[in-house]
C-alpha cells in the first residue's frame, strides 16, 4: 500500500473573504478618521493630543457613534456599540476623564445614571462629522463615485 502525503488544505480564503474586507476596511476608515481628528484646530488640544498619540482608538469611536444627543444609559450604549457592559464602562470612565462625556441622573429613574456628551463632547462629536465626510470622500476617489455609491448602498441593506 503506497503512503500518500496529507495534502495541506486551501486556507487562503481566510484572508479573503467579505468579513474579513469588511473588517480591514472599517479599520482603516477608523483609523483615518482618528489621524483626521488628531489634525483638526477645532478639536479641543488635549483631545487632538491623545488621538495624536493613539490614546484614543477606534474603540473610543464606539461612544461618538452610538451615544444618544439626549444622552444614554451605560447598557443601552454598550447595546448599541455591540460590547460588553464593563467594556463600555471602561471607555466611559476614560471619556469622562478626558471631559468628553459626564453622569447625570436619569429622568426617566432616579436610580439610573445617564452618559451626556459634554460642550468638549459636543465640539468632538461635530469635528468627528467632519472626519467622517472626508474620509468617505476620499474612499469615493480611492474607489470611484459609482462603486462607492454600490458599497454604500449593499452595505446598508446587508446592515438591514
Amino acid at each position: 500500500m503506497e503512503k500518500t502525503t496529507p495534502r495541506k488544505p486551501d486556507l487562503g480564503w481566510r484572508q479573503a473573504h467579505l468579513g474579513y474586507w469588511l473588517g480591514a476596511s472599517q479599520q482603516r476608515f477608523d483609523a483615518r478618521v482618528l489621524s483626521l481628528m488628531a489634525h483638526n484646530d477645532e478639536v479641543p488640544l488635549a483631545l487632538s493630543n491623545l488621538a495624536a498619540r493613539g490614546r484614543l482608538t477606534a474603540s473610543h469611536i464606539h461612544i461618538t457613534r452610538h451615544l444618544a444627543l439626549e444622552g444614554s444609559r451605560l447598557t443601552d450604549l454598550a447595546r448599541r456599540a455591540g460590547v460588553s457592559k464593563q467594556a463600555m464602562g471602561k471607555l466611559v470612565q476614560e471619556c469622562e476623564a478626558w471631559g468628553l462625556v459626564s453622569r447625570s441622573a436619569d429622568a426617566r429613574d432616579a436610580r439610573a445614571r445617564c452618559i451626556v456628551f459634554t460642550p468638549i463632547g459636543l465640539s468632538w462629536l461635530q469635528a468627528f462629522g467632519q472626519a467622517v465626510a472626508q474620509a468617505e470622500a476620499e474612499f469615493q476617489a480611492a474607489v470611484g463615485a459609482e462603486i462607492a455609491t454600490v458599497v454604500a448602498i449593499g452595505l446598508e441593506a446587508y446592515a438591514a
